[in-house]
């Protein structure tokens, strides 16, 4: 199963900031490549299906909280290409269910939620979920698709950016669609990535285990900055959402607050602070994620 990514249209930003200090930003609209399986799920998708089919697995079983992205687009993956789907929900049951989960069951995922502190500990994780699902022939794909597969298809995200660009960045919650980009760089060029959680060196020492798994040590193409993670995962501030809000007016561009949001903040904050020089270009990656505004009251 050959499965292929559309074009991906990249954006030109301007606006006070960017022409007041005389940066080319772009971003690159990855949240448009699929209606269902957007952003950088698609990416670290594509070969985790092509490998499941060649298996000849039937059933994708994979992980997540209750508004996760990576449960969305394997639901809709698995409805789209013809696999039956199980999620692993972190946490407890829904009495009723938020419009990620019942988006994923409507697309025929089957939903087994698991205690917090059984999905903490991995190796016990994987035990009881193989000896539960011990007749099903189940392909598995680690939370946020996050595996070297993963990390393959996002070493092809920037084959969509049609241009020389100095920085490319993008918002990090595992590291792996970091690495893979990391891996596709150019000898001037380099890679940014945004720490969306509160956890120190976390996304730093995921993203040198990724890169070690594939033979690329001492990388010095790459920095992780983790100076704007607003108190931890899906965690806001007025801030943050006072930026989004306008940034959505200025530029038409729909950001999340989990991953996006917290990107461009970043950018911009970064930009006034003199830090990219005087006509440089930037290329902002759109990593999708925007079913989970729907958490957040929003659409």
């Amino acid at each position: 199963m050959q499965f292929e990514v559309p074009a991906i249209p990249l954006q030109a930003i301007n606006d006070e900031i960017t022409n007041r200090f005389g940066l080319n930003l772009f971003m690159l609209r990855a949240d448009m490549n699929h209606p269902t399986i957007s952003g950088n799920k698609l990416f670290k998708l594509k070969h985790n299906l092509d490998a499941a089919k060649n298996e000849n697995k039937k059933t994708l079983l994979t992980f997540g909280g209750a508004f996760s992205n990576h449960i969305a687009a394997t639901a809709a993956a698995g409805k789209e290409f013809g696999f039956n789907t199980i999620g692993i929900i972190r946490g407890e049951e829904y009495e009723i269910l938020n419009p990620t989960l019942k988006f994923a069951i409507d697309c025929g995922m089957k939903i087994h939620y698991v205690s917090r502190k059984l999905y903490q500990n991995k190796d016990e994780l994987y035990k009881y979920v193989n000896d539960f699902y011990l007749k099903e022939r189940f392909y598995l794909i680690p939370e946020g698709g996050s595996n070297d597969l993963g990390v393959l298809g996002c070493k092809e995200i920037t084959q969509h950016i049609k241009m020389d660009f100095d920085y490319v960045c993008c918002a990090c919650g595992t590291g792996a669609t970091l690495a893979g980009v990391i891996l596709s760089l150019k000898k001037t060029e380099l890679a940014m990535g945004f720490q969306v959680l509160k956890a120190e060196n976390y996304i730093k020492n995921e993203v040198n285990n990724w890169l070690q798994l594939t033979g690329c040590i001492n990388l010095n193409k790459w920095h992780i900055n983790d100076n704007y993670h607003f108190g931890g995962y899906a965690k806001v501030k007025p801030e943050l959402i006072n930026f989004v809000e306008r940034f959505e007016k200025a530029n038409n561009i729909p950001l999340d607050y989990v991953y996006t949001g917290k990107m461009m903040f970043g950018i911009y904050d970064l930009i006034q602070k003199n830090y990219f020089k005087k006509n440089q270009i930037i290329v902002a990656i759109h990593t999708g994620g925007l079913q989970g505004n729907k958490g957040f009251g929003r659409f």
